[in-house]
């Protein structure tokens, strides 16, 4: 069995992989993103899903990566991760009361063969209309500081959500239903494996 890289160190990544029972080993992959490249959404975001799996792959010789990169784009603009407070706010008052995407790529890799997947998943959320105060409020917790789109959808930021379409999990970080049919055509059966945990 290969070993299972996850070229990641994202906590909620690593979450996602230990439910299904992946054994795995998560990394640093110390890929430099850069939002700013002139790429249709869809296209940047598995750019740079396949970036992070290929900046690990000369490292793990015979292993399987598994990468994601995940976006929120509203009116095609792409919302990264605020970099000061003031930016968190504007991210959150213009996604208050309207329905935006979040795009998660992601790639499996093998690199003995060479074989690798990258794929999208789209997810639209709507947001209920938020009052200036509750912002405050919100990105006085932190929380919203590292993270696409300034909230948390698994944390403190559900409470802002009135609608999802489409799948959950891929706005958590990994589609996991997607991913684990993808694994198979890699020989790998997580029905099969025995829980990590």
């Amino acid at each position: 069995m290969k070993q299972i890289i996850l070229a990641s160190t994202s906590p909620r990544r690593k979450e996602l992989l230990k439910k299904i029972g992946i054994k795995f080993k998560a990394v640093n992959n110390g890929y430099e993103e850069d939002l700013t490249l002139p790429k249709k959404p869809k296209d940047l975001v598995k750019f740079l899903s396949f970036g992070k799996a290929k900046s690990v792959s000369e490292k793990y010789k015979n292993s399987l990566i598994i990468s994601g990169d995940t976006i929120v784009v509203y009116n095609n603009k792409v919302l990264g991760k605020p970099k000061t407070k003031k930016q968190a706010k504007e991210f959150l008052q213009m996604l208050s009361g309207k329905t935006h995407s979040v795009i998660t790529a992601c790639t499996v890799m093998d690199t003995e063969s060479g074989k690798e997947i990258t794929w999208d998943t789209e997810t639209k959320i709507s947001m209920k209309n938020l009052s200036n105060c509750q912002i405050d409020k919100y990105i006085s917790t932190g929380e919203p500081m590292d993270k696409a789109g300034a909230y948390a959808i698994q944390g403190l930021g559900a409470v802002f959500i009135t609608k999802i379409c489409g799948d959950y999990f891929a706005t958590v970080g990994l589609p996991i239903c997607k991913l684990v049919e993808e694994l198979k055509e890699f020989g790998v059966d997580v029905t099969k494996q025995k829980n990590s945990r």
